[in-house]
């Protein structure tokens, strides 16, 4: 992924009142946004950003789209996004919440052929501090500098990142992957491109309880990536039978009692640590080890 103030973003859905929001805030921030889709609102502007009723008449008009932002209602949103596959756009992130899982199954297939980057369903978006953002981030909590940040939950990434900040630590990249039970991108393939970023010196990965689709991570990290990483796993203190991270968490734990030890928190702690990764318990303790890495490398 190669994210400058030069590339051009769209926004499907831009007439909706959330979009229309956080697309004033991108633009004043410096995203690029050379267009949004609306259909039946074609040919006007919304905060001097031309509106078109179709994603190939944008490209038409504006030439080559490096990223869409999609903001569409949830049963919309598969065809927003296969619009924009058909149209050449290879990163999509998807604010919306709610996709129908049926629908993520198809695109994410879709997907895979194509070679597109999904980033969502449920997603804050992509933040590269001073330069682009794509979403909903609050830029507030972000400074320019040398930390790459992947997280699943909007809300404690901004706190991770504002104790990076308070320590005179900035941020290469943010990536909220989104906390919807079935995620465009995962953290192994965000850990493969921060690890050949240039300005990326050190990856914040911030982990939830629940699920176990990212337990293979550890050990990822410890043979594949050549950078330091830094590993907070949210929940850490929660009783075994209560860390439920998303709602197909919850159903299964209502279904079959208590969530099984290869959920909790805990276990994804010991697999962090036997891969010799280094994990913080509290965010506060984040910005020391990573001092500490940045020291080392």
């Amino acid at each position: 992924m190669n994210l400058t103030p030069d590339s051009k973003v769209l926004i499907q859905g831009i007439t909706q009142p959330i979009a229309a929001y956080y697309a004033a805030r991108m633009k004043t921030y410096g995203t690029n946004l050379v267009g949004g889709v609306s259909a039946g609102n074609g040919g006007q502007e919304l905060y001097g950003i031309p509106v078109f009723d179709l994603v190939e008449e944008a490209l038409s008009e504006c030439g080559f789209i490096d990223t869409t932002i999609i903001f569409v209602e949830p049963y919309s949103v598969l065809d927003a996004a296969l619009e924009a596959i058909d149209a050449g756009i290879s990163q999509i992130v998807v604010v919306t919440r709610g996709v129908p899982p049926l629908d993520m199954v198809r695109l994410l297939r879709t997907a895979e052929v194509t070679g597109t980057l999904i980033i969502g369903p449920n997603s804050s978006g992509i933040i590269v501090p001073g330069k682009v953002l794509l979403g909903t981030q609050e830029s507030d909590f972000y400074t320019p500098g040398v930390v790459g940040l992947i997280s699943r939950t909007s809300a404690l990434t901004y706190e991770v990142a504002l104790a990076l900040n308070q320590a005179q630590i900035g941020q290469s990249i943010g990536v909220n992957l989104g906390s919807d039970p079935i995620v465009g991108s995962s953290f192994r393939q965000w850990l493969d491109l921060l690890a050949i970023d240039k300005t990326t010196k050190v990856i914040v990965l911030v982990d939830q309880t629940g699920g176990s689709s990212e337990e293979a991570t550890a050990e990822y990290i410890a043979k594949t990536i050549n950078k330091p990483v830094v590993v907070y796993i949210a929940g850490y203190s929660t009783p075994e039978d209560k860390q439920l991270g998303d709602p197909s968490s919850i159903i299964a734990a209502q279904l079959s009692g208590p969530v099984t030890i290869t959920t909790t928190s805990q276990h994804k702690v010991e697999l962090y640590k036997q891969a010799k990764v280094p994990v913080a318990e509290r965010p506060s303790q984040i910005p020391k080890l990573v001092k500490k890495l940045l020291k080392k490398s």
